[in-house]
Order: C-alpha cells, then structure tokens, then sequence
C-alpha cells in the first residue's frame, strides 16, 4: 500500500509525515494524546472512510424521511449493499430492538432468553415463524424438541433459518447434537440452566458480559462481543458502548486498509483513537455528518465502518488489497421504497424527538 499524495493527514499525524501536506482551511492544532499516534500512516482509504460514513449516513436520513430513490450519486453504494453506519439503525437491529427485546416481560431472564434466541438465527424470518407457532417466545415454556421441530421442518421445506450476515459455529465435535440448531437450541437452554441472564446482570457491565457469553461453547470473541452490545440494548444492562471494542474479521481488513502502519496499536485501540477523533477528522476534510440525533458515532458503530469500507474499497481503491486480499463484493443492494420507522433503546433519549419529527441537526 502507498500514502496518498492527495489527501489530508489526520490532525493528530502532522508531527510525522512522509511528503508535504495540502493547506488546510482554518487549521486547528489537536495536542498528541499519545506519542505513538504519529506512528500511524493513513493511506487514501482512510479518507474515503470518513466520506463513506457521511454519505451512507445521509441515505438512512433521506429514507427515513421519505425520499424517493435515488438515495445517492454514488454508484458503488448504488450498486452493492453495505450496512448503516449506526449499528442500531439496522433493518435487523432495529427488529431486535424493537419487536423482540421490547416486545414481551421485560425480566432478565426472558429479556435474555428472547435477545440470543432471535440473535443465534439473526433471521426476521426465522424469529416470525417461532412467534407464530409458540407465541411470543418465552424461556418459562421453552422446549427444545419442539422448537426444533419447527425448524426442522422449515429446513425440510428449503427455507434458510440462518442470515447469511456472519457465520454461526455448529458446536464442538464433541456435540452429540444432530442438526445445527439442535446445538444452539440446547446451547441457550445450557445458559439458562446456568443462570447466565442473572449473572450478567450482576456483571452490570460489556466487558463482564462478554467475559461470560466468552465462556460458553463455540462462542467466539467476535459473537460474544456482539451478543453482549445487543443485550446492551435492553435495560437488563447500563453499559456505555465505548467501554471497550472487538474487532471482527471485516474490520481487520478495513483497518489494513485505512493504514499502511500501525505502529504500536492494536486493531481495538486503532478503532478508539478513530472513534475519539472523529469530529475532528470531519472537520479536517470539510464534511458535514449529521448523526444521530446528538449521539456521536460509539466504538462499535466505527467498528462497523471499517468493515464496511473493507468492502468500499474493493471497487473504489482495488490497487490496495488489505490482509484479507478479496476483490468482489458479493451483495448487491436492492432497493425499496418501503418507509421505516425507527425507535432505539428508550434509554438513549431518541425516540421522542423522532415523534416529533425533528431535524438530526437539532
């Protein structure tokens, strides 16, 4: 990978560059926290990060205020899909939210049962079918024979009950388990027994929960990371998501992307020092992101850029391969013009002003 020759250094690199920088409008000194920040070497891709966020940003704000289509010019994110840039702003995230961790006894237990239930599959479809056989599912009545009947029986059909988003491990070797989701049926059956819903919220916050979700068979620190920032979205936690971060595969490669060098950062304090810096990055390029409604973009949300401009700059900068070396994006975006209406954990102080209808400026 080379440095680009055209775009700004982030604010907190100027102190070590390998070519002259462009003027900058109005510069502002941003005091190194950390001395090893300078180590860093953005390429052009890092750039392209910041801009990727601010317009896919701006198609969720132009659907959600019913826009028609085109949402962008931009013919990469006109093309391919690519997720939002808040992880809750998600079509399937704001299920979860929504229809599933709100939707039902708000006690840990069920609140959990329900949450990694949904999140094994990660499927609308898949959640629906379970509604509509046992009612809102409840752990109080869970059976696992049954459930997996159900499931069986949808697979027999030809019908997919997993999202194809991330790939759900089967389970040790050792599993005397049959199908699949036998495994993950009994696996949260296990939790329970465990009283693993009562102990996270004694842990009371991610790193304890993820530390616990860690522990259980075939749950890997990815899944466990993001199962924990999905039980975060519910009351039975009060965790600030810029506690802490894992980076998944996808963000790995963005990262490889973003910087030629490292230094001596790993790839969770890299996407902090972005998270923290983010304002600034913006201004430096000139750009306006508008967020969500005063929240600031949080660990996990920049995480998910990095994996998604993992993807961007296969086609917008094929010259730079990153460790994981692919070059096509295999899902295409197909748009509709069907409206959403988006509600977030009520704990984050953001449905009201989506009642009222106002501006993500405010």
């Amino acid at each position: 990978m080379t440095v680009s020759k055209t775009s700004q250094e982030p604010l907190w690199h100027q102190q070590e560059l390998a070519f002259d920088p462009p003027k900058v409008t109005n510069p502002k000194h941003v005091p190194l926290k950390h001395a090893r920040f300078q180590k860093l070497k953005p390429t052009v891709v890092f750039d392209t990060y910041w801009r990727f966020a601010v317009e896919r940003q701006e198609i969720f704000l132009r659907r959600a205020g019913g826009s028609l289509l085109p949402w962008t010019d931009d013919p990469i994110l006109q093309e391919y899909r690519f997720t939002n840039v808040y992880r809750a702003s998600d079509r399937v995230s704001q299920y979860l939210i929504r229809h599933v961790i709100y939707d039902g006894e708000q006690s840990p237990n069920e609140v959990f049962f329900r949450t990694l239930l949904f999140k094994f599959f990660n499927k609308i479809e898949t959640w629906e079918l379970l509604v509509r056989r046992f009612g809102i599912p409840s752990s109080m009545d869970f059976n696992v024979e049954h459930y997996s009947q159900v499931l069986s029986r949808e697979i027999e059909s030809g019908r997919a009950i997993y999202s194809a988003a991330y790939i759900m491990p089967s389970g040790p070797k050792s599993s005397h388990h049959g199908r699949k989701h036998d495994f993950h049926l009994s696996l949260l059956s296990q939790m329970l027994t465990d009283n693993l819903p009562e102990r996270i919220v004694d842990a009371g916050n991610l790193q304890g929960t993820y530390d616990l979700l860690l522990a259980c068979p075939s749950i890997g620190p990815f899944l466990a990371y993001q199962f924990a920032i999905d039980l975060n979205y519910s009351d039975i936690l009060q965790a600030d998501e810029m506690e802490f971060v894992v980076p998944g595969p996808g963000a790995r490669d963005g990262i490889s992307k973003c910087f030629d060098a490292a230094g001596d950062f790993n790839p969770a304090d890299t996407i902090r020092m972005v998270t923290e810096h983010q304002s600034e990055e913006f201004e430096r390029l000139g750009l306006n992101f508008r967020d969500l409604w005063g929240r600031p973009l949080q660990l996990i949300d920049c995480q998910n850029i990095f994996c998604e401009i993992s993807k961007y700059a296969r086609v917008r900068h094929p010259e730079i391969a990153g460790v994981a070396n692919r070059t096509r994006i295999k899902q295409k975006y197909r748009p509709t013009d069907a409206p959403m209406k988006y509600w977030f954990p009520p704990k984050w102080s953001l449905n009201d002003a989506i009642k009222r209808g106002a501006s993500l400026d405010d």
